[in-house]
């Protein structure tokens, strides 16, 4: 009988964002009967979301109780691990090649491949430029990018020669279909707008606050739900107050019911500066639901404007709100644009294309190292 290839993925920790829930959906999703699938946090348990949903699925996952900060124990730890589990290929995320890249060599692993979660530029800090430099530039790390765009980002900042893949992130459509493209307004309630991310500058709350007030103006019958939670939260419930829209924007926290809440809602709305490929707007597409986003990073690649969403200029209230209100008046534009998302998103964005294609590039990648 063959050996399974052993695959290790390490992330900072299981927290709220994208990076977190892909790798949680890629281990669930790889093929058990050819690959041995296990993860690392550098952080230790916290009690979040994902992890209790480790633990309900029984995946493998390492904590290593790294410290706040700078943290040169997680080298050594690493390198035991490796040493350990012995894997053929260490996939990594965000910002965590820093740690791993010599714990790698050392222990010789035959593969290396990262993935660039968000536009190259903002993915990592300066430091973390060096080390993404040095390894993609020697040939130590392959970098895969989440969208066309964000390869360009890839070369844009680490070399033209640089050679990137693009496998797109995708999602257990599965879990978002039930009630899919159902329109709430045929209920005789509010058009419910949806948003879900991070309250940090790179979801630019205030702009969506902003475009909200200018819409709800024509279209009173609306509400702005808001899922998430950070550090900008004080300030965007503090400019809601001025605003005067306590009543209509509602502020739900980290929540673990997002299906649910999609299907309870009309449209999604991402107002972002900048973002890679955001699996909340595949969610919201495999929901049935029209989406109204910035053009930024990969989002055009997601969201076909005029089929299966509306795409507008990034930091634009005027256009975000002219978006909104298109869709907010217009419930046949909402269902058709809801049930070609849906599609759209069954057919290019499920974790197991995702799966599918990750296994297909380490299975490569092995060979041409003479380890397949």
């Amino acid at each position: 009988m063959t050996r399974k290839v052993r695959v290790l993925h390490i992330i900072p920790n299981f927290g709220p964002g994208g990076a977190e829930r892909l790798v949680v959906d890629l281990m669930e999703a790889t093929d058990k009967e050819r690959f041995e699938v296990a993860a690392v946090s550098l952080y230790p348990e916290s009690g979040t979301i994902l992890e209790k949903v480790i633990k309900e699925k029984g995946l493998q996952v390492y904590f290593l109780n790294k410290h706040r900060g700078l943290d040169l124990r997680m080298i050594p730890r690493l390198y035991r691990l490796f040493h350990t589990f012995r894997p053929d290929v260490v996939h990594t995320h965000r910002y965590v090649l820093r740690y791993t890249l010599l714990p790698t060599l050392f222990c010789r692993v035959p593969v290396r491949v990262h993935t660039v979660h968000n536009v190259a530029q903002k993915e990592v800090d300066r430091v973390g430029k060096l080390v993404h430099w040095m390894a993609f530039r020697l040939g130590k790390v392959v970098p895969v990018s989440i969208s066309r765009e964000v390869a360009n980002t890839v070369r844009a900042v680490y070399g033209r020669g640089i050679h990137t893949p693009v496998i797109y992130n995708g999602i257990p459509t599965a879990r978002f279909i039930t009630n899919a493209g159902q329109d709430n307004t045929k209920k005789g309630r509010d058009v419910v707008l949806l948003h879900i991310g991070r309250f940090a500058p790179q979801k630019n709350h205030l702009l969506l606050i902003e475009a909200f007030a200018l819409a709800v103006k024509e279209h009173p019958t609306m509400q702005l739900w808001l899922i998430g939670d950070g550090p900008l939260r004080p300030a965007v419930e503090k400019t809601v107050v001025e605003m005067g829209l306590e009543g209509t924007v509602l502020f739900l926290g980290i929540r673990d019911d997002v299906p649910k809440l999609l299907a309870d809602s009309d449209v999604f709305i991402l107002p972002s500066d900048w973002e890679g490929v955001p699996l909340t707007v595949l969610e919201a597409m495999a929901a049935g639901k029209p989406v109204v986003a910035t053009a930024v990073g990969g989002v055009p690649e997601l969201v076909e404007d005029g089929v299966t969403g509306i795409l507008v200029p990034p930091r634009n209230p005027e256009a975000l709100a002219k978006g909104i209100l298109q869709l907010a008046k217009d419930v046949d534009l909402r269902q058709r644009m809801g049930k070609a998302a849906r599609e759209r998103a069954l057919e290019r964005f499920d974790i197991a294309r995702t799966a599918r294609e990750y296994e297909a590039l380490y299975l490569r990648l092995l060979k041409e190292c003479g380890r397949a």
